[in-house]
């Protein structure tokens, strides 16, 4: 049997935090706001409950890796000081850290707290690997450039030295994220963690020659082109062989920023794989359907497996979101009441998702009746009544109040439905 790498998931908030973890992620990664590329998603942690999902997580026998990834200026070293003792003080498992500065900061301040060297230190070869491996770095997130091949290269010249590589979510158009579009055009700097994705926006071109001084408009379409815009990671299928490599230690689920619907099925789908494939029985098929419930922007396996010159579909230009096969209708946080996330009406069937091994029993009530078809578990509801007893005809998202399941499901379960 192949040894299985961590599955490592994100945490933009707390509950998508517990959310990951239900689902099967190993370890989880989040940031308060300070000094993270993801300031949005971070503001969704205080350090309260930042101390919170670190607790939480080790209760559950998993790890929790802080992210400290920002490049910092130098009116910003003494309150990065602070930060990262304030950080280093509730016990994460690791920092992951994008600059030598930094590190060296980090290991002066908590020398008994791992340091992850972030993707964004652009390792794509040995010698880097080596050095920063030598300053301190427990582990790398190589860039999304390499390919399996050098990966395997620096295992082997470094066999101590723990590698991460991105699985699924984002990419970004520029060189390993190191973008200036956003800050040129909205004052936004993208690797300071306040990125506005430009490359996502629609473009339109324009050719002029300076002998005559014409300017033709080129276009794809009447709207224009998303030029810059890259479809999204999706390495599902070839999990087997990162595994087979022997070379990777942790698959990243990129997506702090997403739903918590992305957190259960990215989680859920990439635990599946790990583990099949770790046992011989892998079902790409299986995988590709649930990661195609996701919003996405179109899937590409990057860089990992394929040389860039040898593919040509890694990029969107017709829309920088497209929307997934299913829409997610409702999430129980306990397993009694649900929130609309969508739409729910009586009468309709909606399908049960539900972490892995979870156990689904068929019931019927007098509000709702769950039964299987085709291997799946769905729920239909009779009736909708709000958890003060109060009867609806329908509900929809923006409607706060929790409705009744009228049966017992698995905590943090979603209803969703085919889009027609």
């Amino acid at each position: 049997m192949l040894k299985r790498p961590e599955l490592l998931s994100p945490a933009g908030n707390l509950t998508k935090l517990k959310i990951a973890l239900e689902y099967g992620a190993d370890a989880v990664y989040g940031s308060v706001a300070s000094f993270s590329l993801r300031t949005r998603s971070a503001r969704e942690f205080n350090l309260e409950t930042f101390k919170e999902a670190i607790d939480y997580t080790h209760a559950k026998g998993k790890k929790f890796y802080a992210t400290i990834n920002a490049f910092p200026f130098n009116s910003q070293i003494e309150p990065l000081k602070r930060h990262l003792q304030t950080i280093s003080a509730m016990k994460p498992d690791a920092f992951i850290i994008a600059t030598p500065g930094v590190m060296s900061l980090a290991k002066a301040i908590a020398p008994d707290i791992e340091i992850h060297l972030s993707t964004q230190a652009n390792v794509m070869n040995v010698l880097d690997a080596k050095i920063y491996h030598d300053m301190g770095a427990k582990r790398i997130v190589v860039a999304r450039e390499m390919n399996l091949k050098d990966v395997i290269k620096i295992k082997e010249e470094i066999p101590t030295l723990d590698i991460e590589i991105f699985v699924h979510g984002s990419m970004c158009f520029a060189y390993s994220g190191r973008c200036l579009v956003s800050s040129v055009q909205s004052g936004r700097m993208s690797n300071r963690g306040s990125c506005a994705n430009d490359c996502r926006f629609k473009y339109e071109l324009y050719a002029k020659s300076n002998e005559s001084g014409v300017l033709f408009r080129l276009e794809e379409d009447e709207g224009g082109t998303h030029i810059m815009n890259s479809k999204d990671l999706n390495l599902s299928a070839h999990i087997k062989d990162i595994i087979e490599s022997g070379a990777v230690d942790s698959l990243k689920i990129e997506g702090r920023t997403k739903s918590e619907y992305y957190a259960a099925c990215a989680t859920r789908a990439y635990r599946m794989a790990v583990d099949d494939a770790a046992a011989g029985k892998l079902d790409a098929q299986i995988y590709a359907s649930e990661l195609n419930t996701l919003k996405n922007r179109g899937f590409t396996d990057g860089y990992l497996v394929n040389r860039p010159f040898e593919k040509a579909d890694t990029q969107n230009h017709a829309s920088s979101l497209e929307e997934g096969t299913h829409q997610v209708n409702a999430l129980t946080l306990d397993g009694e009441f649900f929130k609309c996330k969508y739409k729910i009406f009586p009468g309709n069937e909606y399908e049960i998702v539900a972490p892995l091994g979870a156990q689904i029993d068929e019931c019927e009530s007098e509000i709702s009746q769950i039964f299987a078809r085709d291997g799946k578990k769905f729920i239909k509801f009779k009736k909708l009544v709000t958890k003060k007893g109060k009867e609806i005809a329908e509900i929809h998202s923006g409607n706060e109040n929790e409705v009744n399941l009228g049966a017992r499901l698995p905590k943090f379960s979603f209803l969703r439905e085919e889009i027609k």
